[in-house]
C-alpha cells in the first residue's frame, strides 16, 4: 500500500508553498516526503543557450531551497529528493503512482481569489489517478509540525460514484480531528426549468430530495468514521460550491476519469473551483 507524499518543485514561490504544505501533510500522515524536480528535456528552443549542465545546476538549486526549509521545520521527517528529466506532467504522474498524495504549486490570480493552473498542472491532473492538492504561495502554513484544520469541505456529486472522494475527505477529517462539511449543488429537473411560472412547490420538493440523497450518501461513511462531525449543505446551483466552502481549510472535489485522450478532462464545476477557490484544493479522480 503506498505510504508517501510527493511534491513537485520548480524554484517558484508556489512550489515552496507546496513543499511546506506537503511536509505538514506528510507529518500528519506519518509518512516520508519526496521532493521531485523535473528538467523539461529536451529543453525548449526558446532558451537555446541553456545546456544540460546549467539545467542540472538549476535543478539542484530548485531542490536545495525547499529541502532546507522543510528540514528546518520538520527535522524528524524522512525526506528524499529526485532530479529527473522529461516532460514534467508525465514524469510527475509516474512519480505519484506510488504516493498517497501529489502536491503541486499553482499561481494565485493576482488580487482575485482562485488559482491559475498552468499547462503542466492541468496536464498532471489529467495524467494521474493519485489525489492532487493544489497550493498557492498565499497558502503557506505558519509554524511547523503536523497541519491542524478546523474544517474540511467536500463537494459531492450524486450523479457520479462519490466513494473515492468521500473516502479521501473522511480520512483527512479523521486524521486532522476536524469537522467535515459536505456540499451538494442540485438542479431542477428539465421539466421544471421549462416552466419558470410554476409555483415553488416543485423547487422545495427537489431541495428536500437533494438533502435526503446527500444524507443517504454520507450515512455509511459517518458510521465508518464516528469521530468525524459532519454537516451538510445543499443549494440549487452547483456553481455555488466555492461560496459554500468559504472558511474551510481544505476543499475536496472529484474529477471523473476519462480514458479517451480526446475531449475535456476537467468538468465545469472542477474548473470553476480551481479558478475561484480561496483555499487549498484536493482533486480526487474517480470512475
Amino acid at each position: 500500500m503506498p505510504r508517501l507524499v510527493t511534491v513537485g518543485v520548480d524554484g517558484s514561490p508556489e512550489s515552496r508553498a507546496a513543499a511546506i504544505w506537503a511536509a505538514r501533510e506528510a507529518s500528519s500522515r506519518e509518512v516520508p516526503l519526496r521532493l521531485v524536480h523535473v528538467i523539461d528535456w529536451p529543453i525548449s528552443p526558446a532558451v537555446p543557450r541553456l545546456d544540460r549542465e546549467t539545467a542540472d545546476r538549476w535543478a539542484d538549486e530548485a531542490l536545495a531551497e525547499p529541502l532546507e526549509d522543510v528540514r528546518r521545520r520538520h527535522p524528524h521527517l524522512e525526506i528524499t529528493t529526485r532530479r529527473l528529466s522529461g516532460r514534467p506532467a508525465g514524469v510527475l504522474a509516474v512519480e505519484s503512482a506510488d504516493a498517497d498524495l501529489l502536491v503541486l504549486g499553482a499561481r494565485g490570480l493576482g488580487g482575485l481569489r482562485g488559482y491559475l493552473v498552468g499547462a503542466v498542472g492541468t496536464a498532471t491532473l489529467i495524467a494521474t489517478e493519485t489525489p492532487v492538492a493544489l497550493i498557492r504561495a498565499a497558502d503557506i502554513p505558519e509554524g511547523s509540525g503536523p497541519a491542524r484544520y478546523g474544517e474540511i469541505a467536500v463537494g459531492v456529486d450524486s450523479h457520479e460514484a462519490p466513494d473515492r472522494v468521500l473516502a479521501f475527505a473522511f480520512e483527512e477529517a479523521a486524521r486532522h480531528s476536524c469537522a467535515l462539511r459536505a456540499l451538494h449543488g442540485w438542479r431542477l429537473p428539465p421539466a421544471y426549468r421549462s416552466f419558470p411560472f410554476l409555483d415553488s412547490d416543485g423547487e422545495r420538493e427537489a431541495a428536500r430530495k437533494a438533502a435526503m440523497m446527500l444524507a443517504d450518501l454520507l450515512l455509511p461513511w459517518s458510521h465508518r468514521f464516528p469521530a468525524v462531525s459532519v454537516s451538510q449543505m445543499t443549494f440549487m446551483r452547483p456553481s455555488q460550491l466555492v461560496q459554500a466552502a468559504a472558511g474551510a481549510d481544505l476543499l475536496v472535489i472529484g474529477r471523473h476519469l476519462r480514458r479517451s485522450p480526446l475531449g475535456a478532462h476537467l468538468g465545469p464545476v472542477a474548473h470553476a473551483v480551481l479558478h475561484h477557490a480561496a483555499t487549498p484544493v484536493a482533486v480526487v479522480a474517480h470512475d
